[in-house]
């Protein structure tokens, strides 16, 4: 008779623990590794997208290359491509073709931002074509005198913003830009960089707005890529976390903490009194009407004043260019009909085309991002006039009667609702 591997009565229990400590080791190694596949794969999938997502050296190499021969210039040229006193820092790119860093220059903090293809068009959810080097920095060409050149801007602004009466003062005003090294002449080069840059809408609304309080500061440039003010705070709210750590937070839980990482309630007001603020700029500014299409809280920041600060304008384009882009694209749905994720206008069914009057006006948008902001923790003497403004002011449509009467009356009602409460606060 074969021995038992349990012989006797009193090894039973024993031999059952040990065999139930076997399973459970075994199931504890399988979940063991299994955690680490799991987690080596989703770092590996965040790294692929990390690095294509982040690509600053391949942007340098491009824009030195083009320095190097000549074809380029600007002020950022040669700390850039020479000295090496500008760098790249922390990447804060959202999207492969437009590059975003923080950045040092000559120990002046700053953000560079670098297009890795073409930005000639508004993009519907399209993908851009690739960058081709055959056409970059193709404009102007040698022997372009600079009344021509002057001429070729004006009638890119004219396509832009309409047919604005001081058109020939911005294009004097861009010149001014152009001319870096401060010579009182334009070169080729720079000249090219110009183009260049002046086919990005946020490039050309920071010189429109360059003495506003609100938009950041234009530092220099080389090519198409472009240095602009730092900002301390580049969120509207929230915490900044190492992408390893974002990875295992549940969005819902995010969003929660975001709302918990907040300053006080009256620098709040005060951030917001700058978004208004802002609003006024861009709507019926000196060279036409601006239309802000992504307003969400990561192009959205703050100094350590608390005076709000722009950190992505890409997304604010002028309305005569996306009117005139957007009214014959053909449309099924008012889905079809929208560029970013807050410029929407309606599907005429009858002709299944795009309308071009935009629906919801920038200081609806606005308000619909500030609501959740300004009532939590608001003061309980003012949290339900401050809840009535908010509302009526998301409610605002373009096509209502007297819609800048209006528009203008709940602006400065808010502004002046939220001064009242935090004039005399240290906070403010």
């Amino acid at each position: 008779m074969a021995r038992s591997l349990c012989p006797g009565a009193w090894l039973r229990k024993p031999c059952y623990l040990q065999a139930r400590f076997s399973y459970v080791r075994m199931k504890y190694l399988f979940f063991s590794w299994l955690v680490v596949f799991v987690g080596s794969w989703i770092i590996y999938v965040q790294y692929s997208t990390y690095t294509e997502l982040c690509r600053g050296k391949d942007c340098k190499k491009i824009i030195c290359d083009k320095y190097k021969t000549g074809v380029i210039d600007g002020p950022a040229c040669n700390s850039l491509c020479v000295t090496e006193t500008l760098y790249f820092g922390k990447c804060l790119s959202t999207k492969p073709n437009n590059q975003m860093y923080l950045g040092i220059w000559d120990n002046l903090p700053g953000v560079v931002k670098c297009q890795m293809e073409q930005a000639l068009h508004l993009d519907f959810g399209t993908e851009l074509e690739p960058r081709k080097e055959i056409v970059l920095f193709d404009k102007p060409t040698r022997g372009t005198t600079v009344q021509k050149f002057k001429e070729m801007v004006y009638s890119l602004f004219k396509a832009k913003l309409g047919d604005q009466g001081n058109l020939s003062e911005l294009v004097n005003l861009i010149l001014t830009v152009a001319d870096g090294d401060k010579d009182g002449q334009v070169s080729l080069g720079e000249a090219k960089s110009a183009w260049a840059l002046l086919q990005l809408n946020e490039f050309l609304l920071m010189v429109i707005l360059q003495d506003k309080e609100h938009t950041p500061k234009l530092m220099g440039f080389c090519g198409d890529l472009y240095v602009m003010e730092s900002v301390e705070y580049t969120s509207l709210y929230g915490i900044s976390l190492p992408w390893v750590i974002e990875l295992f937070i549940p969005s819902g839980f995010r969003r929660s903490m975001d709302q918990l990482f907040t300053p006080s309630w009256p620098r709040k007001a005060k951030i917001a009194i700058g978004l208004l603020e802002f609003v006024e700029d861009v709507f019926h500014g000196p060279y036409g009407n601006f239309l802000m299409c992504d307003t969400s809280a990561k192009n959205l920041g703050y100094n350590d004043k608390y005076d709000l600060k722009m950190v992505d304008m890409r997304k604010i384009v002028p309305e005569t260019n996306l009117k005139e882009l957007i009214k014959d694209r053909h449309c099924e749905s008012d889905l079809d009909c929208v560029y970013g994720t807050d410029c929407r206008t309606s599907c005429d069914q009858s002709t299944m085309k795009c309308t071009s009057e935009v629906i919801q006006p920038n200081l609806a948008k606005a308000c619909q991002l500030l609501k959740d902001y300004l009532l939590r923790g608001a003061p309980v003497e003012i949290h339900e006039e401050l809840e009535k403004q908010l509302y009526s002011c998301i409610a605002l449509k373009v096509t209502a009667n007297q819609m800048e009467m209006e528009h203008s009356l709940i602006l400065n009602n808010l502004k002046t609702l939220l001064w009242k409460k935090i004039s005399y606060t240290n906070d403010s």
